[in-house]
């Protein structure tokens, strides 16, 4: 995120408000313990899209996470990103989340943690950018299909200007029979106040992807879109515009 005008980087904090990769994922494989399991990953994206707007500004990013889980169901992280540098979140995001996941019903599975967004060298003019966020989630998996929703609330908190803020989400993934490649959707509705930058701010995010794993592997592509207005200038509008997103990981 290059430093623009208040209103649009009131936009661009709605996104990161209201958005988080460090939510647990459901990770294949894993180093075991006893009853502790260690994964994680590393991946390259050609646009670090955050719940549709970019924060790398069509920049690549590389993300690696690491997540310590125990067979109760709870769960303790650590996620990164580079950003586009800027004075109010500096170039680095670091996310450390906790939580608990379990299956309630045959195929049903809920994840509900809370997620610290850390922002070393970026501050805001009230203090510092970082803040906290309940993440929600519920999946339903029936054959080669699964629907997930998940709701996010960041309450009123200095960095997000005394406002608080709520995120929905709504999923579909299917496996490819006899194939590595697995097709998904999803949309999200994003309101929340940002106080004096953006107060009141919302917008819809959709995506359209596929992905193909070969063992720990996993290259994908998906299209990612809002309907936030263009504003005709290049240097804004590249954060908002329509894309493709391409990425490649490695997970244990």
């Amino acid at each position: 995120m290059k430093f623009l005008s208040k209103a649009c980087l009131g936009v661009l904090l709605a996104a990161s408000a209201m958005s988080t990769p460090a939510m647990a994922e459901e990770e294949e494989g894993g180093v075991s313990a006893g009853p502790i399991t260690v994964s994680g990953g590393i991946e390259v994206v050609s646009d670090y899209r955050f719940r549709g707007i970019s924060l790398t500004g069509g920049d690549v990013a590389v993300q690696p996470t690491l997540t310590v889980s125990h067979d109760s169901g709870l769960y303790l992280g650590v996620w990164g990103s580079n950003l586009e540098d800027t004075p109010t979140y500096g170039k680095t995001e670091i996310d450390i989340y906790g939580g608990y996941a379990t299956e309630i019903a045959s195929g049903t599975e809920i994840d509900i943690g809370l997620t610290y967004y850390g922002y070393p060298g970026g501050e805001k003019a009230a203090g510092p950018a970082d803040y906290f966020e309940i993440i929600g989630k519920v999946s339903h998996t029936l054959g080669p299909v699964e629907a997930t929703g998940t709701v996010g609330y960041a309450w009123d908190q200095q960095s997000l200007g005394g406002n608080d803020s709520i995120y929905l989400s709504a999923g579909l993934s299917a496996g490819i029979p006899t194939t590595p490649v697995t097709l998904s959707a999803q949309a999200g509705y994003t309101d929340g106040g940002l106080g004096a930058l953006a107060p009141g701010s919302h917008y819809w995010d959709w995506s359209i992807g596929a992905s193909a794993s070969f063992g720990p592997i996993t290259a994908g592509v998906k299209y990612v879109d809002t309907d936030i207005p263009t504003t005709g200038v290049k240097a804004v509008d590249k954060y908002f515009d329509s894309g493709v997103v391409f990425s490649l990981g490695f997970s244990f």
